[in-house]
């Protein structure tokens, strides 16, 4: 039981921290409509192509996005769309609570 307690929180830990990057998130934002061709991906984040694909090899690798060939094109979708309830979980009303919450602590 502590061993499968521990597999899922290093897999927890891997999708937070596939999470934790602000380019991470507008490629699976650009996503959330569907399945894209790299080449579509990079245009809206204003980043260049090696560093989007380093980063979309991350999301692959913590299984947050599935890719595929086509043809000399290399397609990109989300694995699954849960993936979004907790994206948008992080509401603009959480984010106002944490950090009156931290500020509160800092101040004591």
């Amino acid at each position: 039981m502590r061993r499968e307690k521990e597999e899922l929180d290093k897999a927890r830990a891997r999708v937070f921290n596939a999470l934790a990057d602000p380019l991470r998130l507008e490629i699976i934002e650009s996503l959330r409509k569907g399945e894209r061709c790299a080449c579509e991906v990079i245009p809206p984040t204003e980043a260049v192509q090696p560093l989007v694909s380093r980063h979309l090899k991350i999301l692959k690798d913590a299984g947050l996005v599935h890719d595929r060939k086509e043809g000399n094109k290399r397609m990109y979708s989300i694995t699954t769309s849960v993936v979004y309830e907790v994206i948008d979980a992080v509401t603009p009303g959480l984010v106002d609570a944490l950090t009156r919450r931290v500020v509160k602590q800092i101040a004591y």
